[in-house]
């Protein structure tokens, strides 16, 4: 116990610390008590990985951390399939005892490693021998830490609190037993749960149901330890929604970068529903989802008559842009009453409509694309050819104009009041058709056309498709697809197994994409940004071992509400309060007043 400038300071060790999420926790914890304030004083954390502990250090903005293998040899040549190298040796109580700066902690926090306890690890795997020298590190480290407080202090922790995965109460069983036959030895009243949600109990955006051990000495606490008060949990949108975007690591730093998924990856996350799982691929009528181009509003857009026009952009077509390319021509003049035959060309392959008494195509007379005009032997050249009025004529035939007669585009045809205005006129293919009439004769307003398609012959490379592996050509002030090669057989669609970050719009209109380990880190309430001002991150690992290590760690505001009760549990102790109504339920009970522990 240490009193500093009215603040009394109550010691805590922690064992198996990981990056501190817990040592984090317990140092915002804070309780105000008899005109005086309680806090927690970290003597060490000790943890064998000293990746680990150098983050832990850079998290608690403290140096803190100890690096200290507590295997036993057995343990540590089982585990890891090989003999110690040369200069290892056994940690002793002694050791610890110095890692504990020579002090017995008021409070002692376990999280024993829990891979070989955990439900994610196959039964089999778990007996192995290997994952029970593992787990037996649960009873060895409480045993040296007693230890060496008994030895060394002549004390024990007033408060023990050991954390873990639930299914320790049916794979730990035996380890279990010994644990509470040891703190039973030492006097500790002491409670066994595996269904203490850690998200409720520090307000979390997250389920974390855990195992929890809780130890009291009731010659240093005579009273009950009360049970944090239970909070209302958050979601996931409340945690991450004012976090950076998913993939600026400047912003959000290095761990904020998005994971590089197989596309098929990304598609199955697309197709599963909110809330779901793979067991919702088997109900996907995958028989009718494509992935499609969905254009930009204003594609394919008909813009009104009376109404300003959209803006005019580079790109031409309609589907090919936003920009105004289309609108509705009121200049036809066929009213709602129109028939709906009029100017009507009718395919060959198709079925007639109605024949009605109509005598022209603009009433309502059928018209079709005959496409039985075919070349055969012994039909003349020159059939219905045009030739200019500056060019020599072909032979005169005494033929009629269909067999041969020729026709001249004559340009001396006067004008005079009453011809038509469509007389003889030939258009162009890329402007509109003038009206279509049943004039059955070019004198009278039937019309002709300069058809391009007859000896088109455009420049070389015209729609030109260009080979992704070879050299681009020449590019031109004209570089469009009819005038160059400026197209590319572009192979980048992406395989299955491609890997990359890609958007695909879920059907529900959302982007389904993994969440970053920087914004797991935020669901297991790390701090958003280090003590030195960086974004919070984890340094000298990847990002697969920096999610283990986020995985492991015991939310530090959760550690902060279970802090504050057994503060309070001590600050009542010291004011000789040995029981005080409360609406929390107890969590750590007089030895007569408790229920039977049952391992399951």
């Amino acid at each position: 116990m240490v009193l500093l400038n009215n603040i009394q300071y109550k010691t805590a060790a922690f064992l198996f610390a990981g990056i501190g999420g817990a040592t984090a926790g317990a140092m915002r914890s804070t309780v105000e008590y008899g005109g005086k304030v309680y806090k927690f004083k970290v003597l060490c954390s000790i943890d064998n990985d000293p990746v680990a502990c150098r983050n832990h250090d850079l998290i608690c903005g403290e140096k803190t951390s100890v690096v200290m293998d507590l295997f036993q040899r057995w343990q540590y040549e089982a585990w890891h399939g090989h003999e110690p190298p040369e200069g290892w040796r056994e940690t002793t109580p002694w050791d610890i005892w110095l890692a504990f700066k020579e002090q017995v902690p008021f409070f002692l926090f376990l999280s024993p490693p829990c891979k070989g306890l955990s439900g994610l690890l196959p039964s089999d795997k778990a007996a192995s021998a290997q994952y029970q020298a593992l787990n037996f590190l649960t009873v060895h480290g409480l045993e040296m830490a007693l230890r060496a407080c008994l030895e060394y202090g002549g004390a024990i922790p007033a408060v023990i609190q050991l954390e873990n995965v639930p299914r320790i109460t049916s794979r730990g069983k035996p380890l279990l037993k010994q644990i509470l036959k040891m703190l039973k030895k030492f006097g500790y009243e002491v409670s066994i749960r595996s269904d203490h949600n850690l998200g409720s109990i520090g307000g979390l955006g997250q389920n974390r149901v855990r195992f929890l051990l809780k130890a009291r000495d009731p010659k240093q606490i005579p009273n009950v330890i009360y049970y944090p008060e239970h909070k209302p949990l958050r979601s996931i949108g409340d945690v991450i929604g004012t976090l950076p975007s998913p993939g600026d690591v400047v912003a959000g730093g290095p761990l904020h970068r998005l994971p590089r998924l197989q596309w098929k990856t990304w598609m199955r996350l697309a197709l599963i529903s909110a809330g779901g799982d793979w067991r919702d691929l088997n109900k996907v009528d995958w028989q009718n989802l494509r992935v499609v181009h969905e254009p930009r509003r204003g594609a394919y857009e008909v813009a009104d008559w009376n109404e300003p026009s959209r803006a005019v952009t580079s790109t031409a077509g309609p589907g090919r842009s936003n920009g105004v390319t289309a609108v509705s021509d009121p200049r036809l003049q066929i009213n709602g009453e129109g028939k709906t035959n009029i100017l009507r060309i009718q395919s060959v392959d198709e079925p007639s409509s109605c024949v009605t008494g109509a005598a022209g195509p603009h009433q309502g007379g059928a018209s079709i694309a005959d496409p039985a005009l075919k070349e055969r032997p012994g039909r003349h050249p020159a059939a219905y050819r045009v030739v200019r009025a500056d060019e020599v004529a072909p032979c005169v035939t005494g033929t009629r104009f269909g067999s041969g007669a020729i026709a001249v585009a004559d340009p001396s045809v006067p004008e005079r009041p009453g011809r038509y205005t469509d007389q003889y006129r030939v258009q162009l293919t890329g402007g509109p058709a003038a009206t279509v009439t049943g004039s059955t004769d070019v004198q009278n307003g039937a019309q002709l056309i300069a058809d391009p398609s007859l000896k088109c012959a455009p420049r070389a490379d015209s729609y030109g498709v260009q080979d992704w592996n070879q050299p681009a050509k020449t590019v031109i002030g004209s570089a469009d697809i009819h005038a160059a090669a400026a197209a590319v057989a572009d192979p980048r669609i992406p395989a299955d197994n491609e890997q990359g970050v890609w958007v695909i719009i879920a059907q529900d209109g959302t982007w389904h994409r993994p969440l970053t380990t920087y914004e797991l880190a935020m669901l297991q309430n790390f701090p958003t940004h280090l003590p030195d001002g960086r974004p919070f991150q984890l340094e000298g690992c990847s990002d697969a071992k920096a999610r283990e290590y986020i995985g492991n760690a015991v939310p530090p505001a959760a550690e902060e509400e279970m802090g504050n009760v057994i503060l309070m549990a001590a600050a009542e102790a010291e004011a000789g309060i040995s029981f005080q109504l409360s609406w929390n339920s107890v969590w750590v009970v007089p030895e007569d007043e408790r229920q039977p522990v049952v391992l399951q």
